[in-house]
């Protein structure tokens, strides 16, 4: 899910990536105002290419469920109140879904079910506990393959191939086309009707990193209507499906959060005098992702960008990122959680050795009374107490 960037160079490099009694812990009760207004503690769960979970495919039932139960626990007794599992990794699913298929996650097999519905599992267990659970959902990402041939019949991708636009060894749904960004939602709004979530979370997948090769000349000369800056209209189309997304969440249930992570810079000040003193990739120019539009007419409830460089760092500083986000939210409805890239702690970079650097953006965060919250990527690097950061979590949050 998560990209970083390599110093003064436009370098966009993909990630690779006992249990207690359930009688413990107490049934989570509804939602209150002070429920919503506590300090958001939370990880992403991934399941695509099993980063997080489960820890494989194939597994049985019994075993998916333990790990995540074990998981959970190791999550709680850390401080962590809220997960963010990914429930759709690539327009495939975690639960039974009329409009997608499983996810090959669970078995191996796309389309192959596991023998019962994970999700309504893991929400149960996570309140069970006290904890918020967010169904993550990765929008456009039709299949982390680029063969159509190879999808299940009754794959989305398969059933409307002119949806489609292969992208990087990748196939994504084109967010041009209105059709498929409303299967998009429809998907999303199964979810919202049929489980007990808390929310709603989408991460940074819009129009896709790479984005100048994304053949979609012909889908602009189709829909642009009056607009003649293809630019604008990609990012039109992003807000389109933003809004509309917002709209139906907001009149099914209301009560749930709704919110965007995107990359971390918005715009560099260098394109824009508005924008962040950073130089590397924009959501705003190579996603299409407006997150100020979002912002200011309030089509999220939160907003969680992913700064994942270091105090200090130059092309992108942490501490000046935190600041511009800060100001940008202040004095509108919408929260702001900071996305916190722990997978790097414990690598050869000086900056990231030690567990040091996440506490220490913590410790920064609070100095903002807009920072409401964090989300770590991923659980897994929290779990495998990596430079100790689990320790330290525990220490900084009890």
């Amino acid at each position: 899910m998560r990209y970083f960037l390599s110093c003064f160079v436009l370098v966009l490099i993909f990630i690779q990536a006992g249990s207690l009694p359930n009688m413990a812990y107490a049934q989570a009760p509804s939602k209150t105002m002070s429920d919503k207004e506590k300090e958001v503690r939370a990880v992403w769960i991934s399941t695509v290419y099993n980063i997080d979970w489960p820890s494989r495919s194939g597994l049985t039932a019994a075993a998916q469920k333990k790990e995540f139960t074990d998981m959970l626990d190791k999550l709680h007794a850390m401080g962590i109140n809220t997960v963010f599992v990914q429930v759709r990794g690539a327009s495939d699913a975690i639960y039974p879904s009329k409009l997608v298929t499983w996810s090959r996650s669970l078995t191996g097999k796309e389309g192959k079910s596991p023998g019962y519905d994970p999700l309504s599992f893991m929400i149960e267990e996570t309140h069970r506990r006290g904890m918020e659970f967010h169904a993550w959902f990765n929008p456009f990402r039709a299949s982390t393959g680029g063969s159509i041939k190879e999808l299940p019949q009754n794959h989305p991708a398969k059933q409307h191939p002119e949806w489609v636009v292969p992208h990087d060894k990748k196939l994504i749904f084109n967010p041009g086309i209105p059709e498929a960004r409303q299967h998009i939602i429809d998907a999303i709004m199964e979810v919202v009707e049929n489980y007990d979530i808390d929310g709603v979370h989408l991460d940074d997948y819009f129009y896709p990193y790479g984005e100048d090769t994304f053949q979609d000349d012909r889908t602009f000369a189709i829909y642009k209507g009056s607009m003649s800056n293809k630019a604008e209209w990609r990012r039109n189309n992003i807000n389109a499906f933003v809004q509309d997304l917002h709209q139906e969440i907001t009149a099914e249930k209301n009560e749930i959060d709704f919110g965007i992570s995107p990359f971390g810079i918005w715009r560099n000040s260098r394109d824009d005098s508005t924008g962040s003193d950073t130089t590397g990739n924009s959501a705003y120019d190579s996603q299409y992702a407006d997150a100020r539009s979002w912002i200011r007419n309030e089509w999220i409830d939160y907003i969680a960008p992913q700064l994942y460089w270091s105090i200090g760092f130059k092309p992108a500083a942490y501490e000046k990122l935190v600041d511009w986000w800060a100001k940008e939210t202040r004095g509108t409805s919408v929260k702001l959680y900071i996305g916190h890239g722990a997978y790097k702690l414990g690598s050869n970079t000086t900056d990231w050795k030690s567990s040091d650097a996440i506490i220490r953006q913590l410790q920064l965060n609070r100095k903002y009374p807009e920072v409401r919250g964090s989300i770590f990527f991923s659980a897994k690097t929290l779990l495998n107490n990596t430079a100790g950061i689990g320790n330290r979590l525990t220490q900084f949050y009890n």
